[in-house]
């Protein structure tokens, strides 16, 4: 993920406020109570691992949790939090790992951070490689919403309270299928200037990038709780298995 988002200072130092703030904590128990089903009594490895917020409740259920992320900030904070779990700094997008795992799984929409097709695919063939003959690939994704853009842009109010003003603004490219972000965090008389860009996926694109990889769908679901899929969904979940199983 070298030309990718790596999670700095600025954002390790503010990222369990922003996730709380956008709901993702007040979730960590319904996203570990799919994922344990998948894991339980075996191994698992997470894409992005963060600080921990799924990783370290899953290992905790009897799960033995590993990790890549590309931070040493958000491995840092991860250190803080436990020593249950293992983690090294590497590139999702090409990684090789001598263990096998019974799940491998990519949250919160981190699969988007691989910015262009190639790496996507890639990250996608080293997940594949990484699971056992009967291992599962577990990848949440929004659905691309792309309403409110003008001239190729767009400006979003995320929060706004008698302390914070949290604004989004986006580029918009759609022959990349990118989106070049910054995130204005506005407290008191701070200003944290947030950027990060990502290539948004439909499902479908997703299931023949999967299918390149030597995956299939398995599953799809439309929240942690195992909710249809519709045309109204704002997200997936989606499970994948090697092919010919």
């Amino acid at each position: 993920m070298s030309d990718d988002v790596i999670y700095d200072a600025n954002w390790a130092s503010i990222y369990d406020k922003y996730t709380t703030l956008r709901g993702r904590i007040a979730e960590a128990d319904a996203t570990v109570a799919f994922l344990e089903g998948y894991a339980i009594g075996g191994s698992a490895l997470e894409l992005g691992i963060g600080d921990g917020r799924v990783a370290v409740p899953l290992s905790e259920r009897g799960a033995r949790v590993e990790g890549i992320d590309n931070s040493d900030n958000m491995l840092e904070l991860l250190t803080r939090r436990t020593d249950l779990v293992k983690a090294w700094n590497g590139d999702i997008a090409n990684f090789r790992s001598e263990q096998r795992y019974n799940l491998v799984y990519c949250i919160y929409n981190t699969f988007k951070l691989l910015s262009t097709r190639e790496s996507q695919i890639s990250c996608l063939r080293s997940a594949a490689e990484a699971l056992d003959e009967e291992g599962i690939l577990v990848i949440e994704l929004d659905v691309p919403a792309l309403d409110g853009f003008v001239s190729g842009q767009r400006i979003t109010t995320l929060l706004l309270d008698q302390e914070n003003t949290i604004l989004h603004t986006e580029v918009h490219d759609p022959l990349s299928q990118n989106l070049a972000s910054t995130l204005l965090w506005f407290s008191g008389t701070s200003v944290k200037r947030l950027p990060h860009r990502v290539r948004y996926v439909y499902h479908q694109e997703l299931d023949t990038m999967a299918q390149c990889a030597g995956l299939r769908l398995a599953e799809r679901w439309g929240d942690w709780a195992r909710g249809p899929f519709t045309e109204g969904s704002n997200r997936h979940i989606s499970t994948y298995r090697r092919l010919g199983l």
